[in-house]
């Protein structure tokens, strides 16, 4: 049994803890999450016998030794975690888990929206709170037969962005953007949306939505339990379609999505071929998706990214990353240029 247990929060800062943290989850076969900033651990006899984490309003990384396991050790893990995470001021939870730890996560209180079937489930501590949301942007919705949608990072707003909104625009009777909003670049979400607006502010069929967190972000998709990194990548792609195919598209009865050619990053060109199989399969029940690629606005031969100006920029060619972007996205970067010049 586990009642001397002993349950500590250990914070990412504290480097000895963090290193045992990490020792011990790969011996249960799973790596560290850099972007959990807080564990609770327990220890028994002075052994770690069990960890989970916490990121924003996420609950990862959680690892039970076999020998404790079934004890009901879990559940009070689990427990721990959200009552951490609501003092933390997170009220609002997910959890990515393996497919076979759906039945305990239940018992706390949580409810599966998206799974990759045997593999993992995406979880939310609320059986309706996506069903909410839906019926929120159904309120958004506007008249005609081809409704699209556009999902981007915009880390920056480049001209082919730009480029991007204008075309899709032409094609459809109106058109919806959805910013992924976590703050997970060195462009804050609320930056990347106003320079969003701006370059947009020509386009008068288009609804710039809130961010949400049912449009999800690779880059907090979890990866510590699964070591494949292309099976990472496929599970991430079905659960982030799925959610918009399912929940999403039909609140504001979307019929196409728009995206960019992608000449350079596999994984995305991949992730491209992915989307047009979960918007257009029969594999779902919920209405198809035409899925249109836009060939990708050029400049000197060479078409236009996010990347390839975050590249120049890091290089320190600011000259070279100018022409790249649109004006006001140049005065947001020659205004963080000069700021972090300034700093001692």
């Amino acid at each position: 049994m586990f009642s001397d247990a002993v349950f500590n929060c250990v914070k990412r800062s504290d480097h000895k803890n963090i290193a045992l943290i990490s020792a011990f989850l790969r011996s249960n076969d799973l790596n560290i999450d850099t972007t959990v900033e807080v564990f609770i651990t327990v220890t028994q006899d002075d052994q770690l016998v069990a960890c989970g984490g916490i990121a924003d309003n996420i609950i990862k990384c959680i690892a039970i030794s076999p020998q404790m396991r079934g004890e009901g050790l879990a559940l009070s893990l689990a427990t721990e975690l959200v009552n951490l995470a609501y003092e933390r001021q997170h009220t609002e939870l997910f959890i990515y888990t393996k497919a076979e730890n759906e039945p305990l996560f239940r018992q706390c209180g949580f409810y599966p929206i998206a799974s990759v079937p045997g593999v993992v489930v995406l979880m939310e501590n609320s059986p309706c709170r996506l069903k909410r949301y839906a019926t929120q942007l159904a309120t958004l919705r506007q008249p005609g037969k081809k409704i699209g949608s556009i999902v981007m990072n915009a880390s920056p707003f480049t001209r082919g962005h730009q480029y991007l909104l204008r075309q899709a625009a032409q094609c459809c009777d109106w058109l919806h953007l959805f910013l992924v909003k976590e703050n997970t670049s060195r462009f804050p979400y609320q930056h990347r949306r106003e320079l969003v607006l701006k370059g947009a502010q020509q386009i008068s069929n288009l609804t710039v939505h809130e961010g949400s967190q049912y449009v999800i972000s690779r880059a907090t998709f979890p990866c510590y339990f699964i070591k494949e990194q292309g099976i990472a990548d496929q599970c991430y792609t079905e659960i982030d379609l799925k959610i918009f195919r399912q929940y999403l598209a039909p609140a504001l009865a979307i019929t196409h999505r728009f995206v960019g050619t992608e000449p350079f990053c596999e994984v995305t060109a991949k992730y491209n071929r992915d989307m047009r199989y979960w918007l257009e399969s029969s594999t779902l029940s919920s209405p198809t998706i035409e899925l249109v690629e836009i060939e990708r606005l050029q400049y000197q031969g060479m078409a236009i990214s996010a990347s390839w100006v975050r590249k120049l920029l890091a290089a320190g060619d600011f000259h070279a990353a100018a022409p790249l972007v649109p004006e006001d996205t140049l005065y947001y970067l020659q205004d963080q240029q000069q700021q972090r010049r300034s700093k001692p």
